[in-house]
């Protein structure tokens, strides 16, 4: 009986997909703040180029 209990799975799926979600968020700010200056200046110039 007490070997049942420490072998259920329920909600263990939940858990990863939450780990995932939040090691991929962690890498898009990474990202973000390493590339943010470029991406900002790529859509300024796509501003830019849209204005004329």
């Amino acid at each position: 009986m007490l070997r049942s209990f420490f072998a259920k799975e329920e909600g263990q799926g939940l858990v990863e997909y939450a780990l995932i979600l939040v090691l991929i968020a962690i890498v898009v700010i990474g990202v973000l703040t390493f590339l943010g200056g470029q991406v900002s200046q790529v859509f300024s110039n796509i501003t830019s180029g849209l204005d004329t």
